[in-house]
């Protein structure tokens, strides 16, 4: 009974989405960490995470979602500031970093607001 609401496709796309921030949040650290490492190539999440998990989310395809991954890929579009190759821009990072903090807490609200929902089914109090 339990399991189907943390089967729901919106609860489990929150939780893709929170994984994929998390990679967000370590890819911006590793190219912020090699900002001056010659011939780095900048790294993101791949942009076909979020349009495949919009994909299964519109199909509401649990499974689809579930067996979505998001990984890291050089950031084909990125282009070198400096002669050394490297594709790395620290304003556009630190950008990067703001936005990846809010789509976090809006993750987390939706998140925390199912389990409040839940808490309040089951014991009848705030």
């Amino acid at each position: 009974m339990i399991d189907a609401l943390f089967n729901q496709p919106d609860y489990l796309a929150a939780k893709k989405q929170l994984d994929a921030i998390s990679l967000r949040e370590q890819a911006i650290a590793s190219n912020i960490g090699n900002l001056e490492t010659p011939g780095y190539k900048r790294l993101e999440v791949a942009p076909s995470f979020g349009d495949e998990l919009e994909r299964a989310c519109a199909a509401g395809s649990t499974e689809r979602i579930e067996a979505l991954q998001p990984a890291l890929e050089v950031d084909p579009n990125a282009v070198a500031r400096s002669p050394d190759g490297n594709t790395v821009d620290l304003e556009q990072e630190l950008l990067e970093m703001n936005q990846n903090s809010l789509a976090h807490a809006l993750e987390t609200q939706f998140v925390s607001d199912s389990l409040y929902r839940l808490r309040m089914a089951i014991t009848g109090q705030p």
